[in-house]
C-alpha cells in the first residue's frame, strides 16, 4: 500500500520494481529458452513462416546468409517470458558452411531444425533436402562425440531424447533412425503443388512421408493460406516456446499433409511407388537410398551447381551503404586503372622486345 506521503513518482517507481520483480523471479519458474534454425529451398517461404509465427506484419526480404531474430511469449500471467531464437540460412545449399555458426556445444540440447521444402519444384526437393540434412547431422555427430567425453551425461541425454516422441512400442521402432535433434519438414507452396499430376503428387506425397518418419520428425503442408499457415506454426510454437503439440493428422495426398513426429508408420505409408521389379534391379544400401533412387527416377535431381545463388549480393539495393559502396567504386576504378598500366607495361615490353 502507497504511504500517505508518497508522491506520484514514489507510487509509479514502486509499481515498476513490483513488475520487474515478478518478472525477474518468476515465482521460481524457469525460463525456457530455444534456438530454431530454419533451412531449405532458396526462396521457398521460410522467412514468410518465421514472421507468421511472431506475429509479425512485413513484408519478407530475401536472406543473404545468416539472419537473426527472436520472439517472446508468457504462459502465463505474471510469468516471465520464454525466448525462442530464430535462425535462417538463406542461400539454399550454397552456404552449408554457416550450419556450424549457430549449432554450438552451448544450446545443442534445445536446438530444432525446421527444413522447409519447396513442393512446386519436386526436381530440387531431394538434393536440397539431402544436402542440408547431412550437413546439419555430421555437425551435430561432432558435437555430441565431443560431449561425450567432456560431458557425458549430455550426451546421453540427447541420444534418448531423440526418441521422445516415438512410443516405445512402434512397431517400427527398429526400422528408423531418428535425426539427433527435434526435426520438422514443411512442404510450402501446397497451392502450386495441388495443381500437380495426381501420381506426381502420390509420389511426393509418399516419399516425404518415409523421409520424416524415417527421421523421427513431423511433417506439414503450407502455403499463404492463413489456416495452413496456423498448422505450420502450431508445431514450431511446439519447438520454439513449449505449447502444446497438436494431435490431429492428416495423411490424405490429396490433402495438405499434418503428420505429428510418431504418429505415421511404415505399413499406413506402404512400399516405394514402383513395381517390385523395378525396386529388384535398383542396388541400394539402406531404406533411405532406395526411395532416393525411386524417386530420382521420376525427377531426376539437378545438379547442386545449379541450385546455386548466382546474385551479386554487392548489387543488391537491400543491402546499400553509402560510405561502404563509395569506398568499393573508388577501388574498383583504382583497380581498373591499375589493370591498364599494367596492360600498357605489358605491350610495351613486348614492343621493345
Amino acid at each position: 500500500m502507497p504511504k500517505p506521503s508518497d508522491t506520484l513518482w514514489d507510487i509509479a517507481k514502486a509499481e515498476v520494481e513490483k513488475k520487474e520483480n515478478l518478472e525477474g523471479d518468476g515465482d521460481g519458474v524457469e525460463v525456457w529458452e530455444k534456438s530454431l534454425l530454419f533451412m531449405g529451398n532458396k526462396n521457398g517461404g521460410k522467412t514468410t513462416i518465421i514472421l507468421r509465427c511472431l506475429d509479425r506484419d512485413e513484408i519478407p526480404k530475401p536472406t543473404l546468409a545468416l539472419e537473426y531474430t527472436f520472439g517472446r511469449r508468457a504462459k502465463g500471467h505474471n510469468r516471465p517470458k520464454d525466448i525462442a531464437h530464430f535462425w535462417e540460412l538463406g542461400g539454399g545449399t550454397s552456404l552449408l558452411d554457416l550450419i556450424r555458426i549457430p549449432i554450438t556445444n552451448d544450446n545443442i540440447r534445445t536446438f530444432a531444425i525446421i527444413l522447409v521444402l519447396d513442393l512446386s519444384k519436386p526436381n530440387e526437393l531431394w538434393p536440397t533436402m539431402d544436402s542440408l540434412l547431412q550437413v546439419t547431422r555430421n555437425h551435430v555427430d561432432k558435437i555430441i562425440t565431443k560431449l561425450g567425453k567432456t560431458n557425458p551425461k549430455v550426451a546421453t541425454e540427447i541420444k534418448q531424447r531423440m526418441w521422445n516422441n516415438m512410443p516405445k512400442d512402434h512397431p517400427d521402432h527398429e526400422l528408423i533412425d531418428p535425426f539427433p535433434i527435434p526435426l520438422v519438414i514443411i512442404g510450402s507452396k501446397y497451392d502450386i503443388f495441388h495443381e500437380f499430376d495426381s501420381e506426381m503428387r502420390k509420389i511426393m506425397c509418399k516419399t516425404l512421408r518415409f523421409v520424416s518418419h524415417y527421421y523421427g520428425a513431423s511433417l506439414v503442408f503450407t502455403s499463404k493460406s492463413e489456416a495452413l499457415l496456423l498448422k505450420a506454426r502450431v508445431l514450431i510454437n511446439h519447438l520454439a516456446f513449449g505449447f502444446d503439440r497438436s494431435k490431429s493428422i492428416s495423411v490424405d495426398q490429396n490433402k495438405p499433409l499434418f503428420i505429428p513426429a510418431g504418429l505415421d508408420s511404415l505399413n499406413q505409408i506402404g512400399p516405394p511407388p514402383a513395381s517390385d521389379s523395378d525396386i529388384g534391379k535398383l542396388h541400394a544400401h539402406t531404406p533411405v537410398d532406395l526411395w532416393k533412387k525411386i524417386y530420382e527416377k521420376t525427377f531426376p535431381p539437378k545438379s547442386t551447381s545449379d541450385l546455386k545463388d548466382v546474385n551479386d549480393p554487392a548489387q543488391d539495393p537491400q543491402y546499400a551503404e553509402y560510405e561502404v559502396d563509395a569506398m568499393r567504386a573508388q577501388k574498383n576504378q583504382e583497380l581498373e586503372q591499375y589493370k591498364r598500366n599494367a596492360s600498357k607495361c605489358w605491350k610495351e615490353m613486348e614492343f621493345e622486345s
